[in-house]
């Protein structure tokens, strides 16, 4: 009895140790609410939606993330996060909605964080970071920055796969981050072939932030279509950004502005180059936040005149407590008849799909209201 007693605390003391070494947190995003959305669709006629969405105001995922001490400053981390569409018929990974992120790593007190994986290049957090409306489905940032073909974006184009990563620790406020995802394109004329790459510097003190971010895909590789086969360009795609914001406690201002420079006209065939701006403001009112904000893209036509596209949008949030809150937005976008068509990323379609509203010389809008949790 006693030799039981001995094993069974022995057992526990064994198992409490390997529980102390790795620390796993789950987590997640659960955001749904209405929709309506009316535009003019590109090549003639009109598409207008009118039900539930799901994520306007955050994307839904779940996600698991841990670290294990290894002794000597260094653990070893993870993430493994997924989508999700919580209005239809479906779950993890399908729909298109695939991994947000998920990569390994070791992570050191000292010299930071080095990872391999799907990752968030600099530009998906900077751009969230200094735009009024963050990275909502009709934030005028993210909006204008997909339309245009932008990586710098808090959209899938700023998660690069088969990537390596190094993220500095924090110094007074500064800190810097770093990413490759190689092509493997399985092109033979260079190992760089679709490989894409990004630098980003970020000091955030007191009430003010400022992002600095650098991004460039090498050798664009053309995607295969059914009369022509893949193959690269040899020429790159290159973007900056700057952003900031100041929190004077009244109210918070927010400013970006990016550029994009196409060296390559098959994969970007009518534009060479766009820039955007954005400002915004956030203000509390009661004891939820009014946001407010307005952007210009222009784009740089090879086959025609300039065009540009602008967009503007409000939200309030009101939080019913730490983890829980109600919203209700509106955004509303133009195009010149020089422009491209707006993909706003509102309008589902048949299959579950999306397709965006707006056409060339045409507006849209959309108004929504729903719910955001996170655990």
């Amino acid at each position: 009895m006693q030799r039981k007693i001995i094993a069974l605390a022995v057992a526990s003391l064994a198992s409490g140790a390997a529980l102390a070494q790795t620390n796993v947190t789950v987590y997640g995003v659960v955001d749904a609410g209405y929709l309506y959305s009316s535009g003019n669709q590109p090549g003639g006629g009109s598409n207008t939606f009118s039900g539930l969405s799901s994520g306007i105001s955050a994307g839904n995922r779940i996600g698991f993330k841990g670290s294990e001490a290894l002794g000597n400053g260094l653990s070893a981390v993870f993430t493994l996060e997924y989508g999700l569409d919580i209005d239809s018929n479906q779950g993890i990974g399908t729909g298109g909605l695939n991994a947000r992120q998920q990569f390994v790593g070791l992570a050191s007190d000292k010299l930071g964080t080095v990872a391999l994986g799907r990752q968030y290049a600099p530009g998906f957090n900077a751009s969230a970071r200094n735009s009024a409306l963050d990275a909502t489905d009709l934030a005028i940032q993210s909006n204008l920055s997909v339309l245009s073909g932008m990586s710098i974006t808090p959209n899938s184009p700023a998660r690069f796969n088969n990537a390596i990563t190094y993220t500095s620790n924090n110094y007074s406020g500064l800190s810097f981050s770093a990413i490759y995802g190689f092509g493997e394109e399985g092109v033979e004329n260079s190992t760089s072939d679709g490989g894409k790459y990004g630098v980003g510097a970020n000091y955030a003190n007191g009430p003010i932030n400022v992002d600095l971010v650098y991004q460039g895909r090498q050798d664009v590789v053309i995607p295969a279509t059914d009369t022509t086969p893949k193959n690269p360009t040899g020429k790159d795609i290159n973007e900056w950004y700057l952003g900031g914001s100041y929190d004077f406690k009244v109210v918070k201002l927010f400013a970006s502005y990016q550029e994009l420079y196409s060296q390559t006209t098959q994969a970007t065939p009518t534009f060479k180059g766009s820039d955007l701006w954005t400002v915004g403001i956030n203000a509390p009112i009661g004891a939820g936040t009014a946001s407010l904000s307005y952007g210009e893209l222009s784009l740089d036509n090879t086959k025609m005149k300039d065009g540009s596209s602008w967009g503007a949008g409000t939200m309030y949030s009101y939080p019913l407590s730490k983890r829980t809150s109600v919203y209700a937005a509106y955004s509303y976008f133009s195009n010149d008849k020089y422009s491209l068509p707006m993909q706003t990323q509102l309008a589902p379609i048949t299959g579950g799909g999306q397709i965006g509203i707006g056409a060339v010389g045409e507006s849209n809008y959309a108004i929504g209201a729903g719910m955001t949790h996170s655990f």
